[in-house]
């Protein structure tokens, strides 16, 4: 993991230590428990409150360093505002702002949970847990010489609760969503010549030691199964593509596994219909789908969720050699329909019928939801504060939109429908590989539609919000882990008893 900070618990101090943050409400109003442990300092927080216009409005904080009558070195008052309106988002959001403000050199910092009238469940506690952990992360493996920004923050950080025991029984539940999140941004951000298909595929296998079956297909296997469109993908790589099949079973045999699919075209160069220089080493993230997919096996395996889950990933190189495919080119693939290939920059998509048609025959899911940077379109339909969501099943498209408020991963669902099918026909085969400039993000979905089936399925086009995205209060990384979360969530929620 690329992150170093230490959480534990503990109950509330008698007296502050060190770098000590609480909390406080509208009008500055604090707990009993911090208002005791700030006792010995007078009213030094409402003068300096007073003096600088602080009113514990959300978002804000009061810094007092090296404050009269305090053994603390530092207190920061952080602002919450209406306390009883705190969700768990909010919570989440906190924590990752409290630990934007501890600087990477600190040693230790003390949290104090703790506001007016109002309890600070163990779940609470959790969140914000888990915000700072998702904040202190950066990838700095490749740095030999790092500013203090760079830096991953390597503070033991102590969260002082009134529940301890229950607090931490809470956090372990929490602490596999993080490390999931992690494994996925650890994913995204590795340079394409270390993280290629192959070892990709040995990453994903790591996860046997939380209990997750894993099987790798080499192209000996892929050949044999008929994937001729995803394997048409990685032709003219020297890489050999792989495809991941990795399975948790919490619930029971006859129940029928919830499945995730993800696009890992570990680095994208559009192939023959070659993108342009500028930004292309961006496309090293191209495989953010199948990083949230290994994440998300993760987090389910570690908390042991009461549900059969299948995660598979497609994993190819796309580059332009002699051996790559060609536009004009015809494949078969696995479902035994043909593809007219138009742009091979229009390559996700490929990967993603056969491996959603694999899924669909060999597992008989009771839903498929694939991930994808799927396409550029996307960003100018919706910018990068929503995923987009396509589906065939009102109630899983439901679902995920509450799922994405919830968590703050929001999606907004696009339009399928029979006049966008028709785009992507082809005069030379069953169905093309591109449907032309306009609604470019809706066609693909389309193309994808055709390997479905009946079985109730969601495509999130995620290009706008896996690599790049808005900095966040608990994510200054390129790579966010995007969807982690968000599926986490869905499983917890609808799937689990």
């Amino acid at each position: 993991m690329s992150d170093h900070v230490k959480i534990s618990f503990a109950r509330m101090p008698a007296q502050p230590a060190g770098f000590t943050i609480v909390l406080a409400a509208d009008d500055v109003a604090m707990g009993a428990a911090t208002q005791s442990l700030l006792a010995p300092a007078g009213n030094l927080v409402a003068r300096a409150a007073a003096s600088e216009r602080f009113e514990g409005k959300a978002g804000t904080m009061l810094d007092l360093v090296a404050p009269a009558g305090l053994e603390a070195e530092r207190v920061l008052v952080v602002g919450v505002g209406k306390e009883a309106a705190l969700s768990a988002l909010d919570w989440l959001k906190l924590g990752g702002a409290v630990m934007g403000r501890i600087p990477a050199a600190s040693k230790e910092a003390n949290v104090v949970l703790d506001l007016p009238g109002v309890e600070v469940t163990p779940a609470a506690a959790a969140e914000f847990a888990l915000g700072l952990r998702l904040r202190a992360y950066a990838f700095n493996r490749y740095k030999t010489r790092q500013k203090p920004d760079d830096q991953a923050s390597r503070a033991k950080i102590t969260l002082h609760v009134a529940d301890e025991a229950a607090a931490k029984r809470a956090w372990k539940k929490r602490e596999g969503l993080a490390e999931g999140v992690v494994m996925a941004r650890d994913l995204v951000n590795e340079p394409a010549n270390v993280l290629t298909p192959t070892e990709f595929a040995k990453r994903a296998g790591e996860l046997s030691k939380v209990g997750v079956a894993v099987e790798v297909l080499g192209e000996k296997e892929l050949k044999k199964l008929g994937m001729r469109a995803l394997l048409g993908v990685g032709q003219g790589s020297e890489q050999e593509s792989r495809v991941v099949v990795m399975r948790w079973d919490g619930a029971e045999e006859s129940a029928a596994p919830v499945a995730f699919i993800g696009k890992g075209v570990v680095f994208d160069t559009g192939g023959i219909s070659i993108k342009q220089a500028g930004g292309m080493e961006d496309m090293k993230g191209d495989m953010g789908g199948a990083a949230c997919v290994v994440g998300l096996m993760h987090a389910l395996a570690s908390r042991k969720a009461k549900v059969n889950a299948v995660g598979v990933i497609g994993l190819v190189e796309n580059m332009p050699d002699g051996n790559a495919q060609r536009p004009g080119d015809i494949v078969t693939s696995m479902s035994g329909q043909t593809i007219e290939i138009i742009n091979t920059d229009a390559e996700g998509r490929l990967v993603l019928g056969d491996v959603l048609w694999y899924v669909k025959e060999r597992f008989k899911p009771h839903f498929m939801i694939d991930l994808a940077t799927l396409t550029g379109a996307i960003m100018v339909a919706l910018g990068q504060e929503h995923a987009g969501l396509f589906s065939n099943d009102d109630t899983l498209a439901h679902r995920l939109a509450d799922a994405g408020l919830a968590t703050g991963e929001k999606v907004w669902r696009m339009p399928l429908g029979p006049e966008y099918d028709k785009l992507v026909d082809s005069r030379f085969a069953d169905m093309k590989n591109t449907g032309g400039r306009f609604g470019g993000s809706i066609t693909a979905a389309q193309f994808l539609k055709r390997f479905v089936g009946d079985v109730p399925w969601v495509h999130l086009d995620i290009a706008g919000t896996a690599i790049s995205s808005p900095a966040t209060d608990f994510n200054r990384s390129w790579a966010s882990g995007w969807g982690v979360r968000l599926l986490d969530h869905l499983v917890a929620e609808h799937y689990e008893p």
